[in-house]
């Protein structure tokens, strides 16, 4: 079922209106039911692969917390190795196949691969991550293994952040499962705003965007360096606004319930590194692959790794260690090589800002600039939104060939800015403008907090027009035609 859809709309009224109805032991079940309802509106029978992912994992978490040795490692790894089976199977097995019989063609040996047409289950990487984190707490001693079937399935099927997250730890969803809660004015109305902002920025923002980018991308042979150059970061804010904006109604869906999913993003395109991004950007994925992949990984190689000079060894260490994460990071997103690309790319950018931190501290001394230089914020914040934009090339093009066309066209710069009839100027002046508009909020929020009040405003005459005027501002700009979120693919 889609956010923005008149479908979700009847069912988040009616499931959350039941909810604070029925007595508090029966809500769990209420939230399941929904839940399974929710994600068998896209292909019902691959609800048996919820079922399947989340037998395994119960039984997995509780025998993983009777053992100790060499017992309670098996039944993680075999957890992990059912939860990524399935994830493999589904998402990468004709990626893999098809790169075997390319390498076989290559070397003129006869091959039959079979493509099985597989359909990729709506959000798996989402949920298959989530319980896999629930196994590896468990392991860990950092939470007890759930008893309670019906709750540990809610816990990994909870619908508001089920097919696009964010990715929940046990210790923070389970315990607010569990807990009791009431019908709270404050909280109900915190929870309907942020689903509000959500819709904002999906349907008049978002799905505006994706006009003209789509426009710009699907006829990209056709047009200059500049036109692609334009589409690229406006895909940069349509992607933003569209993942986002899932994120706002996900947890404003859950906030009216009583339950807090954690924060996902914290205003990204104002970062002054591309460290910082990825600490704004994604924030549970970005957490999810430090803690399980990155910390272990470093901390393995600090053990085996033997070199004198420390600062050598602490540059080598982080680089194997960010690059094996950031590839998995983009394959993580789509089975093709353009995400890995992708991944990779930040990797490399987070090895090199590692590599010349001392550099870029001498170059601001030099300038006598400080580390608070509103010149150099603004510097850093542009240039670290560019080099992030550009590297959305790949995500957005289908394959290398047209990532890299795309490319070579941006840095010729040449040609008009519109080409043909397929461009409709008020898409691209539209585009322009809400732009601007969320740059402007944004940018208050960030350096202005607290100031200028509209939405959270004291008085209440003040919040109901800005209510009011951002209902009547989607109902009048909002694109209104079922567009999938696009995490929805990973």
């Amino acid at each position: 079922m889609l956010f923005n859809s008149i479908h979700f709309i009847f069912f988040f009224v009616i499931v959350t209106t039941l909810y604070f109805i029925i007595p508090h032991k029966y809500r769990w079940a209420l939230i399941l039911i929904a839940s399974s309802y929710f994600y068998m509106f896209f292909i019902p029978i691959y609800i048996l692969i919820l079922l399947f992912v989340i037998t395994v994992d119960y039984f997995a978490g509780i025998l993983i917390e009777k053992h100790t040795g060499f017992k309670r490692k098996a039944f993680l790894i075999m957890s992990l190795a059912a939860n990524l089976g399935v994830l493999g199977f589904f998402k990468y097995f004709n990626f893999i196949g098809e790169n075997i019989s390319t390498i076989f063609n290559f070397l003129g040996i006869t091959n039959h691969f079979v493509d099985l047409n597989i359909i990729l289950p709506i959000g798996l990487s989402f949920h298959t991550f989530q319980a896999m984190s629930y196994t590896i707490e468990v392991y860990r001693g950092n939470y007890k293994a759930e008893r309670h079937p019906g709750i540990y399935a809610t816990y990994v099927m909870f619908y508001p952040q089920l097919v696009a997250g964010p990715i929940e730890k046990p210790q923070h969803l389970l315990p607010q499962l569990k807990s009791e809660h009431y019908f709270e004015d404050n909280r109900v109305s915190d929870g309907l705003k942020l689903m509000l902002i959500g819709f904002l920025k999906k349907l008049v923002i978002a799905d505006r965007l994706a006009i003209y980018v789509n426009t710009i991308y699907g006829h990209y042979i056709h047009h200059s360096g500049i036109s692609l150059l334009l589409a690229t970061v406006f895909f940069s804010f349509q992607i933003y606004c569209d993942f986002s904006g899932y994120t706002d109604i996900a947890r404003g869906a859950a906030r009216v319930m009583g339950i807090n999913l954690i924060e996902n993003f914290r205003l990204p395109y104002l970062s002054r590194s591309i460290t910082e991004f990825w600490r704004r950007w994604h924030i549970s994925l970005s957490v999810w692959f430090r803690d399980y992949l990155f910390l272990p990984i470093s901390y393995a190689l600090t053990r085996k790794l033997h070199i004198a000079n420390s600062k050598q060894k602490e540059i080598i260490i982080y680089g194997i260690a960010a690059l094996i994460t950031f590839f998995l990071c983009g394959l993580w997103h789509g089975a093709n090589w353009t995400f890995v690309i992708w991944g990779l790319g930040h990797g490399i950018l987070l090895l090199s800002s590692r590599i010349f931190k001392n550099t870029r501290i001498k170059i601001r001394k030099l300038f006598h600039l400080s580390s608070n230089s509103p010149l150099l914020t603004l510097f850093q914040i542009v240039f670290t939104f560019l080099v992030v934009t550009l590297l959305w090339v790949f995500f957005r093009s289908p394959n290398l060939a047209i990532s890299m066309l795309v490319l070579n066209k941006i840095f010729t710069f040449s040609g008009p800015l519109f080409i043909g009839d397929n461009v409709d100027g008020s898409s691209f002046a539209y585009s322009i403008i809400v732009i601007i508009a969320l740059v402007v909020y944004e940018i208050k929020m960030e350096f202005l907090p607290g100031r200028i009040l509209i939405f959270n405003n004291p008085k209440l005459i003040v919040r109901l027009i800005s209510i009011a005027f951002i209902i009547a501002v989607i109902f009048l700009l909002g694109v209104f035609d079922g567009s999938q979120f696009i995490y929805f693919q990973f």
